[in-house]
Formats: C-alpha cells, sequence, structure tokens
C-alpha cells in the first residue's frame, strides 16, 4: 500500500499497533504492521532494557515509543516530585474507600501488597515533560520509527527531538479543535481516537470525528490521519480510510493476544464481556477513561466513592488495589474477580478467542482486502 504513513513509517500495511507489552510490539512488527510502546510506566533504565529486547527479538522492524504528556497534571509545574511524596497527597478517604473495598471482596489489605509490583518512592514522576523526554532521550539510542503522546500537545521540545533525529511526531486528538492545535503546533500525525477506545478517550464516536478532524485541519496544512477507537477488525479498518484516514491505530484487540501483558483473568472477561459491558470513567487514572465494567468501577461511580483524586494521584489509589485483586483471583478468591478490570475498549464485543500477534495481522490484511474487493465489485456493478 502507498499511503503518508507507510512512507513515513517505513511499512507496508498502515496497521498501527500499540501495546504496554514489548512482545507485542516486536510480533506485530514482525508481522507487517508497526508496534508503538507505551512507556509511561517504566523508567529510564527499565526502558532501556525492554528496548534491548526488542531490538534483539524485532528481526531489525521499526517500532515506536509513545509517552504520556499531559497539558491538564496536577504537579506539571512543581520540580523534583517524586511518588513518595505524592502518596503524601492521598487523602485518608480514599485510601479508607479503597482498603473497604477489598476487604468486601475478601482480601486482606495488610497482605495485599505481597507479590505486588509497586513505584520507586523515589522516583520522579515520568508523566510530567522533563522527565518524559529523559525517556525519549533513551528511545533515540535505538531504531524507533515514531514518538507520541496523548493527553495534549507535545511539548516543543519534543516536536525538535523528532526533527533532529528525523522521526515523525504522532499525537493524540478527541475533537476537531483539538487537532487544529495539534496541526498548528507541528505534529507529523494526528491520531483521531473515538470514544468506543480503550483508555484515555473522549465523547465523540469515530465515525463522526475522522471527517471532521480531517475538515477542521485542513485548512491549515496535510497532515495524515490515524483512526481510532473500537477498531478490530480489517472490514473497519477499510472503512475508517474509506472516510479518508490514512491507516489505523489500534489497541484493545491487542489485549486478547497470546504475547499480551494481560493475565488469563482478564482475557477471560474479556471473551465473556459485550461492547455495553465498558464504561468511561475517571476512577483509574483521574481523566475519563474507557474500560471493563467492574465492582471496581461500579464502587467508585457509587453513592459511597469519594470521588476519582486528578491525575496523577488517582493512580496510587487505583493500581495497588486492582493489582491486589488480580493477585487474590489467581488465587482463587471469585469476590476477587469481580473487581478485575483493565483498559479496553468497546470493540471488545468483537473478540471471541485469543489468537497470536501474527494471525490478528493476517486477519487484519485478509479482511481489508475482501473489504475492498467488494467495494469494487459494488462499483463495477
Amino acid at each position: 500500500m502507498k499511503t503518508p504513513i507507510c512512507q513515513m513509517l517505513g511499512i507496508d500495511f498502515p496497521l498501527v499497533a500499540f501495546s504496554h507489552c514489548r512482545d507485542v510490539v516486536a510480533a506485530v512488527s514482525k508481522a507487517g504492521g508497526f508496534g508503538v510502546l507505551g512507556a509511561t510506566a517504566f523508567t529510564p533504565d527499565q526502558l532501556e532494557l525492554e528496548l534491548q529486547w526488542i531490538d534483539q527479538h524485532i528481526d531489525g522492524k521499526r517500532y515506536g515509543i509513545d509517552v504520556l504528556i499531559p497539558e491538564n497534571l496536577l504537579v506539571k509545574n512543581e520540580k523534583g516530585v517524586t511518588y513518595g511524596a505524592l502518596q503524601e497527597r492521598v487523602p485518608q478517604k480514599h485510601r479508607d474507600f479503597a482498603r473497604n473495598l477489598m476487604l468486601k471482596h475478601g482480601i486482606e489489605p495488610s497482605q495485599s501488597i505481597e507479590g505486588v509490583r509497586t513505584r520507586d518512592p523515589d522516583s520522579p514522576i515520568s508523566m510530567q515533560a522533563e522527565n518524559a523526554l529523559k525517556l525519549l532521550e533513551v528511545s533515540f539510542h535505538h531504531p524507533i520509527g515514531l514518538i507520541a503522546n496523548a493527553l495534549g500537545v507535545p511539548p516543543q521540545s519534543m516536536i525538535e527531538m523528532g526533527r533532529k533525529h528525523n522521526v515523525p511526531v504522532a499525537a493524540l486528538v478527541g475533537a476537531p479543535e483539538h487537532a487544529v492545535r495539534q496541526a498548528e503546533a507541528g505534529v507529523d500525525i494526528i491520531v483521531a481516537q473515538g470514544g468506543e477506545a480503550g483508555g484515555h478517550t473522549g465523547e465523540v464516536a469515530t465515525m463522526v470525528l475522522i471527517p471532521e478532524v480531517i475538515r477542521a485541519i485542513k485548512p491549515i496544512r496535510n497532515v495524515p490521519v490515524l483512526a481510532a477507537g473500537g477498531i478490530m477488525t480489517g472490514r473497519q479498518m477499510a472503512a475508517a480510510m474509506a472516510m479518508g484516514a490514512a491507516g489505523v491505530w489500534t489497541g484493545s484487540v491487542w489485549l486478547a493476544t497470546n504475547e499480551s501483558e494481560t493475565t488469563e483473568i482478564f482475557r477471560e472477561k474479556m471473551i465473556e464481556a459485550r461492547s455495553r459491558d465498558t464504561v468511561r470513567s475517571r476512577c483509574r487514572t483521574g481523566k475519563p477513561t474507557r474500560q471493563l465494567r467492574s465492582a471496581f468501577t461500579d464502587a467508585w461511580e457509587g453513592p459511597e466513592s469519594p470521588g476519582p483524586l486528578p491525575m496523577p494521584l488517582q493512580s496510587l489509589v487505583s493500581e495497588p488495589t486492582l493489582a491486589a485483586a488480580q493477585r487474590a483471583a489467581e488465587h482463587g478468591n471469585k469476590r476477587a474477580r469481580e473487581l478485575v478490570t483493565y483498559f479496553v475498549g468497546q470493540g471488545v464485543g468483537l473478540v471471541h478467542s485469543v489468537k497470536s500477534c501474527r494471525t490478528v495481522v493476517q486477519e487484519f490484511m485478509e479482511e481489508f482486502a475482501q473489504a475492498i474487493e467488494d467495494l469494487n465489485a459494488a462499483i463495477a456493478e
């Protein structure tokens, strides 16, 4: 295929796969797509190890890095903030609510952190621009082909880093006015993500958002748009490109793969779920994210909830609780299983089994080709 995205990223099929898992990134790129690693959860040293592994397992293919530099962040303008310092800002009523939620589901809070990965209290906040840019500096020592930012316009220094290293800069948007700001800022690729998407997302549906964004940025300059939000099949990809997208950005579809970071319990819940079984809530990060509805999301949206804290404080409450629930569920606690959730879009209703990343990429290619063939046949008639 010959789309601007294919030319920019050096690929033949414009299927971009975002994942927090290095195995997915490598597998998708090797299969003909383009993997993008979510780097926000790593320290620079940890990211270096992840990228070394990818380099050794990706057969010379290129891949990208995604960071999270929110324009609106509680500690955006503070210096030297650590996770330990942030913990001290979490109100006691939120700690108590999380503790009681665990007790209600048979999880003993005093034992809940055993075996659960926790952040180093002395580590800096990775979502602050200066620290996120350090992650990008690490990535430029590797053969990356894209850097991306979510939750706002990338800082100018990030765009300049991309120019310096001849690496395209992408940014996610959820509304046409956001796309206008990104185009004016100078990003190379706009990811227009509809409200069906998993993770941080806006409210406008993909079918409406894509043509809105393309129309809004056209008078400014020609910026290729990747469609995102609920895209799980090659036919959906063809539909998005028929609306003017130059390719697609996908995430949820890779959660139900053998290589994914998700647990067997969550994969089982994905397969059981319908498209109506997701919820857009601030209970996970402090900003609206779409995730699988569970007893956890219900509790935080319920009348007894103290309400979510602003980003990044809410994650300090939610992540340990969910990690403890996952661990307890793995040890046979069925009530804890009710709490288990993860970021996932409304396309979860299209997931019926767990597959390899290579199989998913092949199915995308085959379904895309069939959709184009069907359209051509319709035109010929």
